[in-house]
């Protein structure tokens, strides 16, 4: 169960947080996806996946460091909304 109260005294319902946390998802997404391209295409040259097999794990690859770096600095914009500079 989610304590709205909570978030909110943090600052994290405030429109400018949401913001930089989406923009730091995005960022990272984008930066993981494009790394995991290029470690995807390694990886499938390296073992010798065979034909189609090969896009796919090159596609797994990239959405999937996408998605966890993209995670990781949403994460760390979280940490960082509540802290008065």
């Amino acid at each position: 169960i989610l304590d709205i109260a909570a978030f909110d005294k943090m600052g994290v319902t405030d429109n400018a947080c949401l913001k930089q946390i989406a923009t730091n998802f995005g960022l990272g997404a984008a930066l993981g996806s494009s790394i995991g391209a290029l470690y995807g295409t390694y990886d499938a040259f390296k073992f010798k996946i065979p034909g189609l097999y090969k896009i796919r794990h090159i596609g797994q690859t990239t959405v999937t460091t996408g998605a966890i770096f993209g995670t990781f600095l949403a994460a760390g914009a979280l940490l960082h909304c509540g802290k008065s500079h």
